[in-house]
């Protein structure tokens, strides 16, 4: 189980700055106006949603305003709490993509038909690293070899 996380992780890590760069850009752009409008829309305890709806629009575009008024006690409630639910429904989202990120079994994204199974040097004992048959990088079979010399292919011809 410990190689799925891994693997999931070593996948996103490129992702991870992207993540947070588009989680910035989405609470500036989206939460920011819907906790101004949720105050606007709260008239004496009653939601009022066409004035929801415009107030997102309006925060929308008029971005500038927004921010400003974002931080002032009257707004800044309602602007953590929409804050705090969709950075949970973010996270939730990441995670989804996490988990389908993540390696299907061990062997996922190792290189099938590669020398790692000599070390330092000791396939060239039977190998060549210069010229032959190609097995793998730098691993040729060569052909001036006394002895067998068959290679078996494994795989599939396809036709079209």
């Amino acid at each position: 189980m410990h190689y799925k996380i891994e693997g999931a992780l070593r996948r996103n890590k490129k992702n991870f700055i992207i993540f947070i760069v588009l989680w910035f850009i989405l609470t500036i752009v989206l939460v920011m106006p819907i906790g101004y409008s949720i105050t606007q829309a709260t008239v004496d305890g009653q939601f009022n949603m066409a004035k929801f709806f415009s107030g997102i629009y309006d925060g929308v575009s008029h971005l500038g305003t927004v921010i400003g008024k974002t931080f002032t006690p009257e707004y800044i409630g309602n602007f953590f709490g929409t804050l705090w639910k969709f950075t949970i429904a973010y996270a939730i989202f990441i995670l989804i993509g996490l988990i389908r990120t993540a390696p299907k079994n061990r062997y996922t994204d190792i290189e099938h038909g590669s020398s790692d199974w000599a070390q330092g040097g000791e396939q060239y004992r039977i190998l060549s690293n210069k010229k032959g048959i190609i097995l793998a990088q730098d691993n040729y079979l060569p052909v001036d070899k006394r002895g067998n010399v068959n290679v078996l292919v494994v795989g599939r011809i396809r036709f079209w």
